[in-house]
């Protein structure tokens, strides 16, 4: 199947009306794009993953006992209509509940951006500048105060970075620039 992203975003759009939701997704999608490009990867299928992770979440937000729920869900919905088995083991590799091995550089990545993601993107809402001027040191020293963003998994953002061996700085830095560059449809003024 040839990765269509107009398709996605029609998909995405029918089944997730929450702004922040839908914000965080694309998000993802920058992320996604960026290493791909730094990896010499898809970006097509890499930003169309990240686009999609989490496109069940607000119908499906918890996984019962039987897997349905997000991912499983969504996954469901995506295999039928066609999308590749790689994206799919992605999605599904994001959400540790699932015991789906992260094991392909697609899967390990968007895992790692996820929650880095949404972390981000709570402290831009707090800086008077947003994403602008953002460094990574910035974010560290957030990341500590473990009351602000609770929600936001630490151990997952470093089990990522852990399981793309990547630096830490420049794993945030690449997340920043990535939100940074789609800053206007993050809510954030002017990219």
């Amino acid at each position: 199947m040839n990765v269509d992203r107009e398709k996605a975003w029609a998909l995405l759009n029918e089944y997730t009306q929450s702004e922040s939701l839908i914000r965080h997704m694309l998000a993802v999608e920058a992320a996604m794009i960026a290493y791909a490009k730094k990896l010499g990867e898809d970006e097509n299928l890499w930003g169309v993953t990240g686009l999609l992770h989490d496109f069940d979440y607000e119908k499906w937000p918890n996984p019962d006992l039987d897997e349905s729920g997000h991912p499983f869900t969504g996954v469901a919905i995506l295999r039928e209509e066609g999308y590749p088995e790689e994206m799919l083991d992605a999605i599904l590799g994001h959400a540790l509940y699932s015991g789906v091995a992260r094991e392909t550089p697609l899967a390990k990545s968007l895992f790692a951006v996820d929650e880095l993601c949404g972390f981000v993107m709570a402290l831009a809402y707090v800086r008077p500048d947003n994403l602008v001027g953002m460094k990574p040191k910035s974010v560290k020293k957030k990341l500590k105060d473990k009351a602000f963003a609770a929600a936001v998994s630490r151990e997952d953002i470093r089990i990522g970075i852990e399981e793309l061996s990547v630096d830490q700085d420049d794993h945030i830095a690449t997340v920043i620039a990535a939100m940074n560059g789609i800053s206007t449809a993050l809510g954030f003024g002017k990219a």
